[in-house]
Parts: structure tokens; C-alpha cells; sequence
């Protein structure tokens, strides 16, 4: 697998005019915590709280004019100002990519360029090699729900517990997110499990969510 160049990004990810994708740059991460951490307070708890640490894009992700490494961080920007930041990860040997984090600044919010990068994810992934797309959405409001289901990832499953939160009490709490996913090869390609090796409950959920298609 390969990232795709911002060249490709912008040209496979047709965005509001205006708007352009830009490869973080080391000189440039003091200014985007600072930004992440103003457009989504609660930020601070859970699994997106590296995005406000220097110290995460220095040692793991994969900045301009820099070794390639498997967490990507795309800037978008609008008049010259960082406008949005868009996060992914890649998983080489299983040909999957993972949508991380994807936040557009309180003032852009009515442009649709979140809903650009949702829509054009798919043609991203096959240009880097992968074969499935996964993210995470949170239940704490529908929008991510929506606008991911409106793309065509298909809900998977929730992981119960899988990040933290901050709840109305004010206590950080443990949170159920959904999952959802989306495969990019055709049917052929799948391998069905035997039922065989299912246990009844599970054999059960499996064909409810992934029925047998017509002939």
C-alpha cells in the first residue's frame, strides 16, 4: 500500500471551490493542535486527545517531504487558513484502511467538505491499495451516522466501551461507538464462514446483517 499524493487527493476528491487538501507539515503542527483543541472541546478525553499532542505527529505520522509512515494527516484549507483536518491510518497487510478523525472548523461547517471527503474516501482507498474502509461514529449525536450511511458504509456492529467521554455528570465514562465499514472488492472475493463453525447466536446476527444474495 501507498498514500495517495495530494495531487491525486484533489483530483479525486473534487471539494466545495475554495477548499484544497495540503499534507501536514512539521512547522505546522503547533498551529493545528491549537486549532483541533478550539473546534472540539471535549477533545481532551479519549482516543482523539493525540491529535492535540505535538509529541503524536512526531512520532507517528507521515508529514510533507517526510518518510512515509501509517497514519496520514491531511490539512484543509481555505484562503490560505486551516480550515479542517482529515485522518487516516493504514493497516498494510490486511489491505484495510481506518478512518481516524475527521473535523471541520465550526465556521466551514455549512460548506459540505466533510461530506466531500465521506463521499470521495472510497476512490482514496482503491488508489492506495486497500480493499476495506472502517471508521467509528459516535452515538452521542447522528450527524457522523447519517452522513456515513448517505456514503454507503454499511453498520457492522458497535463496539461497547471501546473510547472514553466526558458524560452530562461530568464523569469520564466508557462509551458504546458504531462501526462501519465498507468493502471494496466484489462479492467473489469474500470468503463466507462455514455455518458449521458458527455458534447458534452467532450464526444467527451473521445472516441477519450479511444475507445470502440472490442468485
Amino acid at each position: 500500500m501507498r498514500w495517495a499524493t495530494v495531487a491525486e487527493l484533489n483530483s479525486l476528491i473534487p471539494l466545495p471551490a475554495g477548499y484544497a487538501f495540503e499534507q501536514l507539515s512539521r512547522s505546522q503542527i503547533p498551529d493545528l493542535t491549537t486549532k483541533v483543541q478550539q473546534w472540539h472541546p471535549d477533545i481532551g478525553i479519549g482516543a482523539g486527545s493525540c491529535y492535540i499532542r505535538a509529541q503524536f505527529y512526531l512520532d507517528k505520522t507521515f508529514l510533507a517531504n517526510e518518510a512515509e509512515r501509517d497514519v496520514y494527516v491531511l490539512l484543509i484549507k481555505f484562503a490560505g487558513e486551516i480550515a479542517g483536518m482529515w485522518s487516516y491510518e493504514r493497516e498494510p497487510d490486511a489491505l484495510s484502511i481506518y478512518g481516524r478523525l475527521l473535523i471541520v472548523a465550526p465556521e466551514h461547517r455549512g460548506s459540505k467538505v466533510a461530506l466531500s471527503c465521506m463521499s470521495g474516501t472510497e476512490r482514496v482507498c482503491r488508489t492506495c491499495g486497500a480493499e476495506f474502509v472502517y471508521t467509528m461514529a459516535t452515538l452521542k449525536v447522528p450527524h457522523m451516522q447519517v452522513a456515513l450511511e448517505r456514503a454507503g458504509y454499511q453498520l457492522v456492529g458497535f463496539a461497547p466501551g471501546y473510547d472514553r467521554e466526558v458524560g452530562s455528570d461530568g464523569a469520564v465514562k466508557r462509551i458504546f461507538e458504531a462501526v462501519y465499514g465498507k468493502v471494496l472488492v466484489p462479492e467473489g472475493d469474500m470468503l463466507r464462514p462455514d455455518p458449521a463453525n458458527l455458534t447458534p447466536r452467532t450464526k444467527a446476527l451473521f445472516e441477519l446483517m450479511f444475507p445470502t444474495s440472490a442468485p
